[in-house]
């Protein structure tokens, strides 16, 4: 049973299959668009694809690797000097199928398919790149032509705001009833500085006396 084998071998031995996709690819190669049924294009699409990612490397080995499959230089030529400049920047999708309908006589589905850098009509315009900004948690700071920050000068309704704060004073905390009748017997207790004047003022009172004497 067949289960599960996607693989398309479009009743074809694998020699005669492998010759076939050869020719195709040659033929997308050097015309660029090619009118063919859409199984073979589909499969053509899965043999093609890796040796155009190949050629994205212009080197001796992938140049051996191209030739393998297309035992032909023209193709070789074509691909690596004037499409792999072109499909640099393109991460793989590099050939598109259009379907045409279905051929008169056998009722097979007809396609085209072609390389995607190669047709102007349908090829996007490129975006300009944006530039990446930055975004500031805060509110972004005046700055002077030195280069020192400034802050940003308060707006109205946060003066408004802050103005019945600095106008009112904060409540003084009620005191209890043992902290006044501390206070009241402190002050009638003579102060230190009465304390010590006294015994001073005797010591002047009784030196005058002396000298009287």
């Amino acid at each position: 049973m067949r289960h599960s084998k996607k693989f398309n071998h479009l009743r074809r031995p694998a020699a005669h299959r492998k010759a076939l996709l050869a020719n195709l690819a040659k033929a997308l190669i050097l015309h660029k668009r090619i009118n063919t049924t859409v199984a073979k294009a589909k499969a053509l699409r899965k043999f093609v694809e890796p040796l155009l990612t190949k050629a994205k490397h212009d080197t001796t080995h992938a140049r051996r690797v191209v030739f393998a499959s297309f035992q032909d230089k023209a193709p070789v030529k074509e691909l690596f000097n004037e499409i792999a400049p072109k499909i640099t920047d393109r991460p793989g999708g590099y050939t598109r199928i259009i379907r045409l309908g279905n051929r008169w006589g056998d009722n097979a589905e007809m396609c085209l398919i072609e390389l995607v850098d190669y047709n102007e009509l349908l090829q996007k315009e490129p975006k300009p790149a944006k530039a990446k900004t930055r975004r500031s948690r805060g509110k972004a700071k005046a700055t002077t032509n030195e280069g020192t920050e400034v802050p940003p000068a308060p707006t109205n309704e946060k003066a408004a705001a802050a103005a019945p704060k600095a106008s009112n004073p904060a409540p003084s905390k009620p005191q209890d009833s043992g902290s006044q009748e501390l206070q009241t017997a402190a002050s009638h207790l003579p102060s230190q500085e009465q304390a010590t004047s006294t015994p001073e003022g005797a010591d002047a009172t009784s030196a005058d006396a002396a000298k009287d004497k």
